[in-house]
């Protein structure tokens, strides 16, 4: 009778077949086992994600029904949530499920709409981000600058801007309806680049080098307006602060304070956000180059992409005063 044995990791028999078996058998149990971690992150950022952006959500629909003074910003805000939560939905919900071992669950519309809707979702949340730093920088400019104009017209423009991202977004995306599809029973994949439960067409080089421009190229500009108006509000809080040295406090100082809040904040979710997308964009970058992305990596960049929809709502929670007060109103301890 044959023996074999474990040396190292690997099998040492005298015949092939037993081992073989043995060593299907691991790979077979360490994948699912694998896979069941993978699951279980995905499953708690998806619902994390999604009951923070929900329940921020409450509070500004609470507080715009009964007639809270909203500020222009809060309604990038507004779109920030929305644009996560269908972010959330779209990549951690078909994640979670393919994760638990559901393969090919989604047929060709499907798959079209969760790829369109999470590009969507991740196009707004960078354009909403971005125009928040841009418009909290205006804001918080002196009045003596160039930049007073827009002041008077900052609604209007945060609403416009808004709205046309929406619509950009939703025009770019769609050139994922014909990239996206299911796979078809047996079909080879040999013409398919796998994204676990849907699956990309390919195409040469050239066609791919231009989708990546066209999806990136927006993105980078608005990454750099963001960039910008960051700089330019850590420059007007250094001069403040400079300037509140050889001041006495008085009620023009204490009327600037919430203001200084304001932009504390968006300053932490703008540092919060760039981190985040610089890694999702990595792994991304990979996954584009790669002719056949591991499934591991392909992993890593839909958890990537979940980071910051699902830290947003708790960083934002935790910084409006609105929220915490009406918190403690409501929330009694024994």
């Amino acid at each position: 009778m044959d023996s074999f044995r474990i040396e190292n990791g690997d099998c040492v028999s005298t015949f092939t077949l037993p081992c073989r078996i043995l060593s299907l058998r691991t790979r077979t149990d360490n994948m699912e086992a694998s896979e069941l971690s993978i699951g279980i992150i995905f499953i708690s950022l998806t619902i994390i994600g999604i009951l923070g952006n929900v329940t921020l959500l409450y509070h500004y629909t609470y507080f715009y029904l009964t007639r809270y003074k909203l500020r222009s910003t809060d309604w990038i805000l507004i779109h920030l949530i929305v644009a996560n939560i269908l972010t959330v939905l779209c990549k951690g919900v078909p994640q979670t499920i393919s994760s638990f071992g559901f393969k090919d669950f989604l047929n060709d519309i499907g798959c079209k709409l969760v790829s369109s809707l999470h590009r969507v979702g991740r196009g707004t949340g960078i354009g909403s981000t971005s125009f928040l730093s841009v418009f909290q920088a205006i804001i918080i400019s002196p009045r003596n600058s160039r930049d007073s104009e827009l002041k008077v017209r900052t609604h209007k423009c945060i609403c416009c801007s808004v709205y046309l991202n929406w619509v950009i977004y939703l025009l770019i995306s769609s050139v994922n309806l014909v990239h996206m599809r299911a796979r078809y029973g047996n079909e080879s994949t040999t013409n398919l680049k796998s994204f676990i439960y849907c699956y990309s067409v390919r195409h040469d080089p050239t066609s791919d080098i231009l989708y990546a421009t066209l999806l990136s190229g927006p993105e980078v500009l608005l990454l750099g307006l963001m960039l910008w108006a960051s700089g330019s509000m850590v420059l007007t809080l250094y001069r403040h602060k400079q300037m509140m040295q050889y001041m006495s406090r008085t009620s023009l100082s204490s009327r600037s304070s919430p203001e200084s809040r304001a932009t504390k904040t968006i300053l932490l979710l703008v540092c919060t956000f760039v981190s985040f997308y610089t890694i999702s964009s990595v792994c991304q970058s990979f996954g584009a180059l790669l002719y056949n992305p591991k499934w591991s990596l392909v992993n890593i960049t839909a958890m990537s992409s979940l980071l910051f929809p699902t830290v947003c709502p708790f960083l934002l929670m935790s910084q409006d005063s609105r929220i915490s007060s009406y918190l403690k109103r409501n929330i009694h301890f024994p």
